[in-house]
């Protein structure tokens, strides 16, 4: 049974139903999620391994792509044992402060990766529309200071609704769900006016979403604008070749985690499992994925990542 801490009105733990709906179907769900995981670990440990061990590639977008791996690397670590545990052997049962450990790394890092994408796009503005320049504007220093900002960014913003949070009495409800702890889930069982967090938690959605769509957008305008200027068809599409993995990485991470974050918020008619399945959707996709395409589309790390299968150049 569930109890109360004597000093405080903290739960000791919370429940984690899962997938409702896919009881029968859960250890096959979960082998897939499996996979999906072992992938990501693997694609981004690799990259991460390629940017490191190659002089030749410390370039921003080289640089910047580390630190996507990375955020992609504690993202899905952050979840996804702890859904297999769920998953595979019933383990649904949370600690409070793990939980709450959990609600600051997605948060964070959703928004650290968020963050990292608009400044590739930046990266990609400034390659395409000042090719000569680049190495000057975008000095390894420039691309650090950039990193630090994002990271704190995230930090800062998701460690006070999370202090919010761990300040306010719960209710005697203690089951969420689904497979793991996120903000409004866990708000959800707050037995308190949760006005102010839910209007801190709008906010600190909509400046970080808002504030990187808004750049991504507009760095991609600019850089239309400026290949649609070239006088060759074939240097357009080099060109536009240069974007297209970041493009769908922006997608894949975008589509699922608005759809997720609008749900919760505004979708009480869109049925639970459809909810859920999104919402690990968006926690296991881009890590997958990431890697995947900037393995094939990138030239450098494909042919590093052939040289280490075949021992030689493709």
């Amino acid at each position: 049974m569930l109890t109360l801490r004597n000093s405080s009105t903290h739960p000791v733990s919370f429940i984690l139903l899962g997938i409702p709906g896919l009881e029968n179907s859960q250890f096959w769900v979960a082998f897939l999620f499996c996979v999906m995981y072992v992938v990501a670990v693997a694609g981004n440990i690799t990259i991460l391994h390629i940017i490191r061990t190659d002089n030749t590639i410390h370039e921003p977008m080289y640089l910047f792509l580390a630190m996507l791996a990375t955020s992609d690397l504690i993202l899905s670590s952050s979840t996804q044992p702890k859904m297999l545990a769920i998953l595979w052997f019933h383990a649904h049962e949370i600690e409070y402060y793990a939980c709450l450990t959990q609600v600051f790394f997605i948060h964070a890092f959703t928004s650290v990766e968020s963050g990292v994408l608009m400044a590739m796009a930046l990266d990609r503005y400034v390659a395409i529309c000042f090719p000569l320049r680049h190495s000057s504007i975008l000095t390894t220093s420039v691309v650090v200071k950039l990193g630090v900002a994002v990271m704190v960014r995230g930090l800062l913003l998701v460690s006070a609704f999370c202090f919010m949070i761990s300040r306010m009495p719960f209710c005697p409800n203690r089951v969420i769900p689904q497979s793991y702890c996120e903000h409004m889930a866990v708000l959800k069982l707050v037995c308190a006016d949760t006005r102010v967090n839910r209007a801190y938690g709008l906010f600190a959605a909509f400046l970080v979403s808002g504030f990187d769509i808004l750049v991504i957008s507009v760095s991609y305008v600019m850089i239309v604008r400026a290949v649609l200027q070239l006088p060759s068809g074939e240097a357009r599409f080099k060109a536009f070749g240069t974007c297209a993995s970041h493009i769908c990485v922006i997608l894949a991470l975008y589509i699922p985690a608005l759809f997720t974050f609008l749900t919760h918020r505004f979708g009480h008619h869109v049925p639970q499992l459809v909810h859920i399945m999104f919402a690990n959707v968006y926690l296991l996709v881009p890590p997958m994925l990431n890697p995947i395409i900037y393995g094939v589309r990138t030239k450098q790390i494909r042919d590093r990542v052939m040289r280490g299968w075949f021992g030689k150049d493709p």
